[in-house]
């Protein structure tokens, strides 16, 4: 919304005498699509090699060959000309862009185009997840519970808009509008593939699914067998290989400070060796002139 007030803005103050056009995308962008971004002149005095691309971010900046760490646009100027190529767009490359002349002959505001924006839509990976456990562990393609168990899985994605979510169950003709899949105190009956469709809300051609299979184990099986048994054993596994290599760990280092204690020889100290008298230059001052060691 910001950035349309300033284009508003811009525009408005700019009028009709801008001698600078800048022209791009006309239709949807979606991410991955190639963008070529052209500046023109509407004055034969100015010369294309004095203009350049500018792109808004907090303020108005130079758009140069390498802004851009990944995919990095392409600058090329003809004798009336500039061109910008994008070749993987994504939604960093959203904002208004302008045309500016570095022509000293030419003062605001000719000196720059009316901004152009576009928007860039996508519709990212879509990921399952388990309530009740982080969201960095996708949920398995096969979820297998036990009877009574609730299991509440959530769809989520990320995408320029907020997406529309549908679930259904293969087989069935109900559909559940929401992101969220619940089903409280399961049973038999629940088992079965379960799909959660998104859908962008203004791009018809983006839209993507996410199927998840719903197993019920039976009354005499495991509990380990189940997708929350296995969970915790690969969890309790982890942390007993991390003990286990604390423990070796500090195991080593105490040895280590044996050994080197070990190694170590008596304290060579050659002051116990040799006798001091009362009027030697070791000894401290005193009065006194004897020659009797006091060692």
């Amino acid at each position: 919304m910001k950035v349309l007030l300033v284009a508003a803005v811009v525009a408005l103050i700019y009028g009709s005498s801008a001698t600078l056009l800048i022209k791009g995308p006309t239709q949807t962008v979606l991410e991955g699509d190639r963008v070529t971004l052209e500046c023109q002149l509407s004055d034969s005095e100015l010369n294309i090699s004095q203009v350049h691309f500018e792109k808004f971010y907090r303020g108005w900046h130079p758009v140069l060959e390498g802004f851009w760490c990944r995919n990095s646009a392409t600058i090329s100027r003809t004798p009336d000309r500039l061109l910008l190529d994008i070749p993987y767009v994504s939604s960093n490359y959203e904002g208004p862009y302008r045309c500016v002349s570095d022509a000293e002959n030419v003062t605001a505001p000719d000196n720059s185009s009316l901004p152009l924006t576009f928007k860039v839509h996508y519709l990212g990976y879509v990921s399952l997840t388990r309530e009740g456990y982080t969201s960095y562990f996708d949920a398995p393609k096969e979820l297998k519970v036990q009877l009574g168990e609730d299991v509440v899985v959530k769809c989520s994605t990320r995408s320029s808009e907020k997406p529309t979510y549908l679930w259904n169950k293969d087989g069935d003709d109900w559909i559940l509008p929401s992101s969220t899949l619940t089903l409280r105190k399961i049973t038999a009956t629940d088992a079965g593939l379960y799909t959660c469709m998104v859908q962008h809300p203004t791009v018809e051609s983006l839209s993507k699914n996410r199927t998840i299979t719903i197993t019920v184990l039976s009354k005499d099986s495991r509990w380990y067998e189940s997708s929350n048994g296995r969970l915790i054993l690969m969890t309790a596994a982890a942390a007993v290989s991390l003990l286990v290599f604390i423990l070796s760990m500090s195991v080593f280092m105490c040895r280590r400070a044996r050994r080197a204690n070990t190694c170590k020889g008596p304290i060579d100290d050659r002051s116990q060796k040799k006798p001091i008298y009362k009027a030697s230059v070791e000894s401290l001052p005193s009065t006194c002139a004897d020659k009797q060691p006091l060692v």
